[in-house]
């Protein structure tokens, strides 16, 4: 696995008025009889903009595929080359970046696999570090097994912030310790696209300090035309990241992942290959097969409609809630909204939930900078974003 990295991808040039636009196929009725998370977890008078899951029907391609195993009583364990090999076409056709097979493990998701990456390059009490805001889950699960985090905070713009970084590595690594540096491209929750100098300059922090950088890329797919997807295996070879086609086709509920190793990292790549990890659903291998291969023109049509609601939230947030910053994210359907001037206290989320029955993320779970901000996911039609940003304005006004 090799290659330059970075985009390959043409633009998507028609207009929305041109194309199929995935997220206004469905009425809010219909999304009110789905049985997952995210229109269950709240009562039935809350419009849901949390949970990073997309309001659309499946891809066709995919849904037909899912289809056909059901009717061929194609339930039993799953392989890995078709899946493999499709996603090392995307990545070549997307992004520029050669991906060999032997590079290559399924996993049974994205959390899973970077987790497992953590544990096999640090020892218990070691430390890996996060750059928050970010993620929740980035800090609970490896807590669980007796990791211990440390944080190296963005800076103003979202960005990564080198001297913090530099410093985070450094008492990680001190007594000659293994670290690890779990590494979200794009980044979640404020959509930055790191660029290929900012992921070199990681690369070389890493070098100096021998940490080991874990790339969680599962939003790689979702990048606006401004902005360029750069894998981060393409600049340091010594690392590992995670793919998955679930976020971009909206696959959760059946998953299933990737692991790619660095073409410098064998030895954890074969140690970590003779281990006993977890492989997927076989139907989640289906859906991603099909999602990566067959549906790449229904990403290009839900990317279309994802910019036009990231430009109609950001001009909702400035003519009804002036005094709140909305961060225009180039990359996720996941923004982020700072709230500290609107008086709401630490967790905004929780009152936009109470007084305008609109679900958002909690900030102050995503770490160090979260306070005052909330995480509101646009992957919804128009009118249900309208509604809820009116809803919102009406719990300040």
């Amino acid at each position: 696995m090799g290659g330059v990295g970075g985009s390959s991808r043409p633009a998507y040039s028609r207009t929305m008025a041109d194309r199929f636009n995935p997220l206004t196929q469905l009425t809010l009725d219909q999304l009110r009889e789905r049985s997952s998370a995210k229109w269950r977890r709240y009562d039935p008078d809350v419009l849901p903009l949390w949970v990073a899951e997309i309001d659309v029907p499946l891809a066709p391609a995919i849904e037909e595929a899912l289809l056909r195993a059901v009717r061929d009583g194609d339930t039993g364990y799953p392989g890995d080359t078709p899946y493999v090999e499709a996603f090392s076409s995307f990545a070549s056709d997307m992004w520029g970046w050669t991906v060999a097979h032997d590079d290559v493990r399924p996993v049974s998701s994205v959390i899973a696999g970077y987790v497992d990456a953590v544990l096999e390059v640090t020892d218990a009490g070691g430390h890996f570090v996060v750059t928050p805001p970010v993620y929740p889950p980035f800090y609970s699960y490896l807590q669980q097994v007796d990791r211990q985090v440390l944080e190296a905070p963005l800076d103003a713009d979202l960005r990564l912030d080198m001297a913090a970084l530099e410093t985070a590595f450094e008492t990680a690594t001190a007594g000659n310790r293994r670290a690890a540096f779990l590494l979200c491209n794009p980044h979640n929750p404020g959509g930055v696209v790191h660029t290929r100098a900012e992921l070199e300059a990681v690369a070389a922090l890493a070098s100096r300090y021998g940490v080991t950088v874990v790339a969680d890329e599962i939003h790689a797919p979702i990048v606006y035309d401004e902005a360029t997807f750069v894998p981060y295996l393409s600049v340091d070879p010594t690392g590992m990241a995670l793919h998955a086609a679930s976020k971009a086709w909206n696959l959760a509920g059946i998953p299933a992942a990737l692991h790619v190793f660095g073409t410098a990292a064998t030895a954890v790549r074969d140690s970590y290959k003779a281990g006993a990890h977890h492989w997927p659903t076989l139907f989640g291998v289906i859906a991603q097969t099909a999602a990566y291969r067959d549906s790449r023109e229904w990403l290009d049509d839900l990317l279309v409609g994802l910019d036009a609601n990231r430009r109609l939230v950001a001009d909702l947030v400035a003519e009804q809630l002036p005094g709140a910053r909305f961060h225009m994210p180039s990359s996720t359907y996941l923004t982020w909204i700072d709230c500290r001037d609107l008086g709401l206290g630490d967790d905004p989320a929780e009152a936009f939930l109470e007084r305008g029955r609109v679900a958002l993320n909690s900030g102050p779970t995503f770490g160090t900078g979260g306070a005052g901000h909330a995480r509101l996911n646009i992957g919804t039609s128009p009118a249900i974003l309208e509604e809820a940003v009116r809803r919102m304005a009406a719990t300040v006004a």
